[in-house]
């Protein structure tokens, strides 16, 4: 500990002060030289010294000016050892334009008042807020039921209504691409390395199911047809009314409000039987979601559909106590034959057709030990609800809800490109994302 004797060890002449310490990166002496040789740090680094059985002596002499030089000199470092004390948060900040869902309308009034870190462009917690967290967590474990948007969750347990510290700016930490002239004082940086991990998925081994009901046929999907229908070989529509015109597909489940997980299970065993293309992948979607199916594509490349995959935006449930993750449906729900396989051959059902479809096969895909994969390109919420730095570095995939939006302006907007035309020999070029 410092000792709170602010005179330990100072000659009463004024000629030496003796300081004890935390452990603390300290300029050298008075001369001015601040710089260490890589010797000497790697002697400190590897010592493993306590600072606090050290003592700093600053030369100084008995002359008034001297004095007040080394009094100076020990006020800078007294400040340095406070400084390490301290609980630093440390991020690029985003912050939200308006309140939204994804935040449970957080800060309603002002909700740009609060900012929580960019994660693609690193984050750092000083130590002592380490410690401090860590014990907190382990005698105060952390109740939440849903955990939607982690950066922002971490920012508000951090914060602790304003007993903890708030998110502090790092110009140094940044989304810059890495080859961008912007770029040369950043110490993060994302990486322009090939989005393509082979060549994009054929579109013939992806199947498109269309969750809808009879209310939404003449509202929601004409939105899929005027956008991103053209892009799916296979689709089928699925509604609790057969209409030909669409045309939709009864599967025999009566519409509910919300939930449908009976007339999910239905998809996926529909998927596997021979009523249908047999194909490698199963994209189930919203009648009201907007998705890029060329992006998806490229996206797929990445993962073996041999094995069980289940991809989109993964969300929590009663994680701290316990629960499980799951893919929110309304960004869409990607699914391997093989995952199809294992969901359906474990017996998993659902325990009323109103049930959450997604939430219950994250109860699954958890008592299968299967891994709901995460992918920050998909959005279960519309553009207005996320913050606009966090997608200015994306090329997302999709976005959720027609509410107080012109649905088709949003797909133009982020959606539609020309990628699909160059999906095989440049897609890598113009994407800035993270896989």
């Amino acid at each position: 500990m410092l000792s709170n004797n602010p005179h330990v060890g100072h000659k009463v002449a004024g000629c030496l002060l003796f300081l004890s310490f935390f452990h603390i990166d300290f300029a050298a002496g008075s001369s001015g030289k601040g710089s260490q040789s890589q010797d000497d740090m790697y002697v400190i680094h590897n010592s493993q010294l306590d600072l606090r059985e050290i003592v700093f002596v600053i030369q100084s002499q008995s002359n008034s000016f001297h004095v007040r030089q080394a009094e100076r000199r020990k006020a800078d470092l007294l400040r340095q050892a406070h400084s390490l004390t301290e609980e630093w948060f440390l991020g690029k900040p985003l912050y939200d334009v308006e309140s939204t869902i994804i935040h449970h309308y957080a800060f309603a009034e002002n909700p740009s008042v609060f900012k929580y870190p960019d994660f693609a462009a690193a984050w750092a917690l000083s130590i002592p807020l380490v410690v401090r967290l860590a014990n907190k967590v382990t005698d105060e474990p952390h109740k939440s039921d849903f955990t939607i948007d982690l950066k922002h969750e971490v920012a508000l347990y951090i914060w602790d209504n304003g007993k903890g510290p708030h998110l502090i700016a790092v110009p140094e930490l940044c989304t810059e691409p890495e080859d961008s002239p912007q770029a040369q004082h950043c110490a993060t940086t994302l990486s322009r390395e090939p989005l393509l991990c082979g060549e994009p998925v054929n579109i013939e081994d992806i199947f498109v199911a269309v969750k809808t009901c009879q209310k939404f046929h003449s509202e929601r999907v004409p939105v899929i047809k005027k956008t991103w229908e053209k892009d799916a070989l296979f689709l089928e529509y699925y509604s609790d009314h057969a209409d030909p015109s669409i045309p939709t597909i009864n599967l025999g489940v009566p519409n509910t409000e919300r939930g449908h997980c009976g007339k999910t299970f239905a998809i996926l065993k529909r998927f596997v039987s021979s009523a249908v293309p047999k194909t490698k992948w199963l994209l189930v979607v919203d009648d009201d979601t907007l998705i890029s199916l060329p992006r998806l594509q490229v996206l797929l490349s990445c993962y073996d559909p041999s094995e069980p995959v289940c991809l989109g935006e993964r969300y929590g449930y009663g994680l701290s106590q316990g629960g499980y993750s799951y893919i929110t449906g309304g960004g869409g729900m990607v699914f391997s034959r093989e995952a199809v396989a294992q969901l359906l051959n474990s017996g998993c059902k659902c325990y009323s057709d109103d049930a959450p479809d997604d939430m219950v096969l994250g109860m699954c895909l958890n008592a299968l030990d299967l891994p709901a994969t995460h992918s920050p390109l998909f959005h279960q919420a519309r553009p207005e609800d996320y913050a606009r730095d966090f997608l200015a570095h994306q090329v997302p995939i999709s976005f959720h809800k027609h509410w107080n939006i012109d649905p088709i302006a949003v797909f133009n907007k982020w959606l539609k490109d020309d990628l699909r035309a160059k999906a095989s020999d440049g897609l890598n070029k113009s994407a800035k994302t993270e896989l």
